[in-house]
């Protein structure tokens, strides 16, 4: 598999200079600084490609395009946004960046309750508290009709919590959850977090995965024309949040989006941890079922807990059998080979805990620099070892 790195341009606290010592192949990132919805041009991507080379790398996957809510709604300015995002794919591709990684959740992107959550190593993790989020979305943010989408014993759970926490600890929550973490689209206030939710309510999962492949339908054939291939990733964490619909969280959904459009350009992210902190998820599986269309793969893991609440673990002590996955997209790789492709399908070892002295500097959260080098040679190590011992 080619190692990449997530970079998040020149504001990055993990330079690329760092990133050189980490052994990397390539790199994934974005123009983190158009979120706005107009299409990316070929001077803006040639500013980073030329960036990326004067330190010896190639734009490896763009992560991500961002896909406007207008898009997701299926409104009347979806036209002006679908146009836009087919410029920037066509205009990625045309500067030879070979995959594009895109997500399709609404109002929020990946979540979590807690960014620096204490691990018995002494290193700090990320986490996602289901008590903690239905917490503040039935007693904070006061969501309409929120309580009818948990069950009684999670609602007492949430009430109980709420009252042990003080007014700093719901803040801090509050921030994690709708502030926005690195590779959102955006922040958000409390008042405007409500009104994004409330232009969901007449969408129901149908019509969202409708609009998904309505979408796909568009960018797919432009993918295709300009030899991207493109990667979806999963919902983080793969189940509805504020009540929104999520259609990008189970195998079902996978082979719904890859029946959409039977094309090779229309591909998945395999993001293991995203995938596997829910429980009836098998990443390892997926990557079997899916091997010829996954072409990004997201390599971290997750220890569930039974409430839907999930904390990163380290990338090899987790819930997701790592090594099963890494050893089924090894065995995709060399079905490729056999049908002449040589392209190895890229890897980034996705989000680490905060270690050593990384926990006293400024970092955007999951993406430090020690944890994922950690994580990085430790999957190394998993995937050396397959290419050695599985049978050719």
């Amino acid at each position: 598999m080619l190692q990449t790195w997530r970079w998040f341009g020149p504001d990055d606290p993990v330079s690329l200079g760092d990133i050189r010592q980490a052994g990397v192949q390539g790199i994934v990132t974005a123009l983190h600084q158009i979120y706005d919805g107009r299409a990316w041009s070929p001077d803006d991507i040639a500013q980073r490609q030329n960036l990326l080379r004067a330190a010896g790398y190639e734009w490896s996957v763009c992560e991500s395009i961002p896909v406007h809510t207008a898009i997701k709604l299926g409104d009347g300015a979806r036209r002006r946004h679908i146009d836009a995002w087919k410029d920037s794919l066509a205009n990625l591709g045309r500067a030879g960046v070979p995959v594009v990684c895109y997500n399709f959740m609404p109002v929020v992107d990946w979540t979590r309750t807690n960014l620096r959550y204490p691990m018995p190593s002494g290193g700090l993790a990320l986490r996602f508290d289901m008590v903690e989020f239905v917490a503040y979305d039935v007693h904070v943010l006061k969501r309409r009709d929120a309580e009818a989408d948990y069950p009684q014993a999670l609602l007492d759970a949430a009430k109980h919590r709420l009252a042990a926490l003080d007014d700093d600890a719901i803040a801090t929550i509050e921030h994690t959850i709708i502030a926005g973490l690195p590779g959102n689209e955006g922040t958000h206030t409390r008042d405007g977090i409500r009104t994004q939710i409330q232009a969901f309510d007449a969408v129901s999962s149908q019509d969202m995965r409708e609009n998904l492949v309505s979408f796909l339908r568009e960018i797919v054939p432009v993918a295709a024309d300009v030899g991207v291939r493109l990667a979806i990733h999963p919902d983080d964490p793969p189940f509805s949040l504020f009540g929104l619909p999520r259609v990008v969280s189970t195998p079902d959904d996978a082979q719904t989006i890859l029946d959409a459009v039977a094309h090779d350009a229309n591909g998945l992210t395999l993001c293991a941890g995203s995938y596997g902190s829910r429980a009836d998820n098998d990443p390892a599986e997926m990557a079997r079922r899916f091997g010829s269309r996954i072409h990004f793969a997201h390599l971290r893991n997750v220890a569930r807990e039974a409430d839907g609440s999930f904390v990163e673990s380290d990338h090899l002590d987790g819930d997701v059998d790592m090594i099963g996955v890494v050893s089924e997209l090894i065995r995709e790789e060399r079905r490729r080979a056999e049908h002449g492709d040589l392209t190895p399908i890229p890897m980034r070892p996705d989000h680490g805990h905060l270690l050593l002295d990384d926990i006293t500097k400024t970092v955007n959260p999951g993406y430090s620099c020690i944890g994922r080098l950690k994580g990085l040679a430790e999957l190394r190590g998993v995937m050396q070892t397959a290419e050695r011992l599985l049978p050719r």
